[in-house]
């Protein structure tokens, strides 16, 4: 089996690096499963947390508390920037806590973490990691972009060196989630998504064009809960009560879509989509703020420094994510 790294980045030569940067629930993290694959080894060498459907503190609450539960308290976690680039505050949106409930894990009830974050901020971590990985570091921001683009901003050479970004967020071909154009992460910090788009050396946005096809139903937490143990009882709980929500704000769908463990899924096989290259950026003024969309003044650039996934192998992706998460809570 992989190693779950620790914060020690010596130890780590023979295999390339994931960061998973999480700003709500458990679904993206319970995704480091995806790390021991048969054809790509990955070292989960840290979570950032960051702001979005929680506070900042309460996502790296829940980071803490649901590695522990998992068997993996060895995993860092990184206290992240509370808001957004632009902004001096943050406060959670109603309809966040209406989707992702209170504590953000669909106010399911785990025991409290028994260890604290690094002293490390976020920031300097990201910037510390990419000095040792270079293009074997694989960052996965499932929430706004605030902590990359700031680590872009203090340190601008590692934009160079940081080897691939596989980011959940934007929409180029379906509707935005928050309005017509806009989707949630995006729209936490879209100067900050606009500076990572612009400066990025290679990055692939997993947006709703292709989350939203990746649906999970009561029938696969009831696999879960038929586990008879605390982390399988944990993931129904909190994805029932996700479930539940989309019946409200997306009935046409027939489950909740899985978001953020698509783009961890992609960052270890990028053979899960089909990828559209293209440069993009995002728009920050006006009242189209926060839409993702090509890049006009590098439209006809023949280097793309970013691509858009289109489509998804949806079958494959779906039991590849129920048998190792499944494994994951059966181990706990």
């Amino acid at each position: 089996a992989a190693y779950v790294a620790t914060n020690d980045y010596s130890a780590y030569t023979d295999a390339p690096g994931l960061i998973v940067s999480d700003d709500k629930k458990a679904l993206s993290i319970l995704a480091q499963a995806y790390y021991d694959h048969p054809e790509r080894q990955l070292t989960l060498i840290g979570i950032t947390g960051t702001y979005g459907n929680v506070l900042m503190e309460q996502g790296v609450r829940n980071a803490l508390a649901i590695t522990e539960l998992l068997g993996h308290p060895e995993v860092p976690v990184y206290k992240g920037l509370p808001h957004a680039s632009t902004k001096d505050s943050f406060e959670v949106l109603p309809i966040s806590a209406f989707i992702h409930g209170e504590n953000g894990i669909g106010d399911a009830v785990i025991p409290d973490p028994q260890r604290d974050a690094e002293t490390e901020p976020a920031v300097d971590f990201i910037i510390d990691a990419v000095k040792t990985y270079g293009d074997d570091l694989v960052y996965v921001p499932t929430g706004p972009q605030t902590n990359i683009a700031a680590a872009f901003r203090k340190a601008p050479e590692i934009a160079e060196q940081l080897g691939k970004i596989v980011l959940m967020g934007g929409a180029l071909t379906v509707p935005g989630n928050v309005n017509a154009w806009t989707e949630a992460n995006i729209s936490q910090d879209p100067d900050a998504a606009d500076y990572v788009f612009r400066h990025t050396k290679d990055a692939t946005m997993i947006g709703l064009d292709v989350t939203l096809q990746t649906l999970l139903t009561y029938k696969e937490t009831q696999r879960w809960r038929d586990l008879g143990n605390a982390a399988g009882t944990f993931l129904a709980d909190m994805t029932d009560f996700y479930i539940k929500a989309y019946e409200t704000t997306a009935p046409h769908l027939g489950g909740c879509g899985l978001h953020d463990p698509l783009a961890v899924g992609v960052a270890v096989d990028p053979t899960l989509v089909t990828v559209h290259p293209i440069n993009m950026k995002v728009d920050v003024e006006g009242p189209t703020r926060g839409r993702t969309i090509g890049d006009e003044d590098r439209l006809n650039d023949p280097h793309k420094t970013m691509g858009a996934a289109l489509d998804v192998d949806v079958p494959r992706f779906l039991d590849e994510f129920m048998t190792r998460i499944t494994n994951v809570a059966k181990n706990a």
